[in-house]
């Protein structure tokens, strides 16, 4: 078995902002009945986080417990941990109804880090970007121009984009040419 590789290699650019690949990451779509508390606590125990509010991603270090929808969440754990992970899930939910795929190579994840990373990102979502709208701990689905994406920040001057492995190239691309000097449009400034 090879080993896992990031779609771009690690590419990475330094404008006004640094966009950088990320390496692979497990992540496990995790659905079911989110009022259920076996899948609360199949989802909290298998990641080690509390369980996110709606909307909201709880994370430490590689590890993240993302809320996708009413009935569905985003593990994200270290890739290696993935198999033994989708195993306990299968274990602590039973016969419950429920649904866990291994989608870690179908994602692709870039980290912007830089005072004006919600000017990149505005220029490329129509999502509002706004600190009010997306605080840090906010999990929010939209587009990247034609595709979707996730994004969080994870701090003021650091956030994560996710994308479908197949566009990761067009997303890097956008991303990148956001944060060519010059283009700078003076959205946000934290």
């Amino acid at each position: 078995m090879s080993e896992p590789a990031a779609a771009l290699g690690g590419a990475r650019h330094d404008g006004f902002v640094t966009v950088a690949e990320l390496p692979p990451r497990g992540m496990i779509a995790l659905r079911g009945d989110h009022a259920d508390p076996a899948f609360k606590n199949v989802a909290t125990g298998v990641t080690g986080l509390d369980f996110p509010a709606r909307g909201q991603a709880v994370f430490v270090e590689d590890r993240a417990l993302c809320w996708m929808s009413p009935d569905e969440l985003l593990l994200m754990l270290p890739y290696d941990a993935v198999d033994g992970a989708l195993g306990v899930i299968a274990e602590g939910l039973g016969d419950a109804h429920h649904l866990a795929a291994d989608v870690s190579d179908a994602r692709s994840l870039f980290r912007l880090t830089g005072l004006d990373l919600r000017e990149v990102l505005a220029k490329q979502t129509p999502a509002d970007m706004s600190p009010d709208a997306l605080p840090p701990g906010r999990f929010r689905r939209t587009r990247l121009a034609q595709v979707p994406a996730a994004i969080w920040l994870r701090e003021d001057t650091v956030a994560e984009v996710m994308c479908f492995r197949s566009v990761a190239r067009y997303v890097f691309d956008l991303l990148k040419g956001a944060t060519m000097p010059g283009t700078e449009v003076g959205y946000w400034r934290g």
